[in-house]
């Protein structure tokens, strides 16, 4: 049980990782476009899960 929460809480954390890279590769344009402010990646990668 409790391997499996952290393996759990482990794959959210790598997702959110790898949203906020793909987020931080597009251009200040590009997220305007989307809606995303870049101070705002953070917060919208943690959500996205």
């Amino acid at each position: 049980m409790f391997l499996s929460v952290v393996l759990s809480g482990l794959r959210r954390w790598l997702r959110a990782r790898e949203t906020a890279q793909q987020l931080n590769a597009l251009s200040d344009r590009e997220l305007s476009d989307i809606g995303i402010a870049r101070h705002d990646i953070a917060q919208v990668a943690r959500q996205s899960q």
